[in-house]
């Protein structure tokens, strides 16, 4: 039994350096980082793989994510510079470049960081009216990003991006705003319906004024053919009548009252006076002359 106890004893001391040993192997993951420290001293850091821990002498002082990571604040009351307050809440997103400063450089980081977010977010908003912060988030986002980027560069971070998530004014603002909105919208449905009715007044008139274009065109073609047809029958009356006089000059040259009498009933007959020529007794010789100026005067009224 005592040649045994050396054995347990050596045995035992043996599994406690194995597990010691054991205990202070790490392995560290990707998007990862060791600080460690030896005798209370920054000594190095530890990048992805396996590593041996001396034991007693070093410690892990912080595991660092080198993922990109998001801080979502409650909203906080901001003043405008037109004396408005209003609710803002904002995104914040950060990764860590250095584990080393962002161990040692500042104490609580992510409390330091909301704080930093708030006071300067208070600052910017103070130098802005109500609208000009409605309308200048992206302004702002870059301002933020770019302040916060260079106070937090000396904590080992790096801010990649900042967001304003919700802007909440007041709420009678926003009532203000909301009627605003609407006398705008309406605005623009009165011109919208201003303009159908000017266009359509537009096409009216134009469809009138070609309408009273073709009528007057007709009227100066029918006016143009009744002129050409007068024109014609008056040509061929007086044709007839030249025509009517040299016959009679032919056929009787020396009794000019008979002439006299036949033109005048011929120009009865040619201006629609009279339908028949009587003949005088004194014509009954040229009664087939007679009967051929009659149906040569009446052609062109027909």
């Amino acid at each position: 039994m005592e040649k045994i106890v050396p054995y347990l004893i050596i045995g035992a001391v043996a599994l406690v350096i194995l597990i010691i040993l054991i205990k202070n192997i790490c392995i560290v993951q990707q998007s990862r980082a060791y600080v460690i420290e030896r005798l209370g001293a920054f000594s190095q850091v530890w990048e992805v793989g396996i590593h041996f821990k001396l034991p007693f002498v070093e410690r892990i002082a912080r595991r660092v994510s080198l993922k990109e990571q998001v801080l979502d604040y409650p909203p906080q009351p901001v003043i405008t510079k037109d004396n408005v307050t209003m609710q803002i809440d904002t995104v914040v997103y950060f990764q860590i470049t250095d584990p080393k400063l962002y161990t040692y450089g500042v104490e609580q980081p992510m409390v330091a960081m909301e704080t930093l977010t708030a006071t300067t977010l208070r600052n910017i908003i103070g130098d802005l009216e109500l609208d000009q912060t409605l309308t200048s988030r992206d302004v702002i986002n870059t301002k933020m990003r770019a302040i916060l980027d260079e106070a937090t560069d000396p904590w080992g971070i790096k801010v990649t991006r900042v967001e304003l998530k919700n802007i909440l004014p007041p709420q009678d603002i926003q009532n203000s705003m909301e009627k605003q909105m609407k006398a705008e919208r309406d605005r623009r449905q009165a011109i919208l319906q201003a303009e159908g009715t000017k266009r359509s007044q537009i096409l009216v008139a134009e469809g009138e004024k070609e309408s009273a274009i073709l009528r007057a065109d007709a009227e100066k073609q029918s006016a143009i053919l009744r002129a050409q047809g007068q024109a014609e029958a008056i040509l061929a009356v007086q044709k007839a009548t030249a025509e009517a006089m040299q016959m009679l000059n032919d056929a009787c040259p020396n009794d000019q009252v008979i002439k006299l009498k036949a033109l005048e009933a011929m120009q009865k007959v040619a201006d629609g006076k009279a339908t028949k020529i009587i003949i005088p007794s004194e014509l009954q010789g040229l009664a087939g002359l007679a009967a051929g100026l009659v149906e040569t005067v009446r052609e062109p009224k027909q």
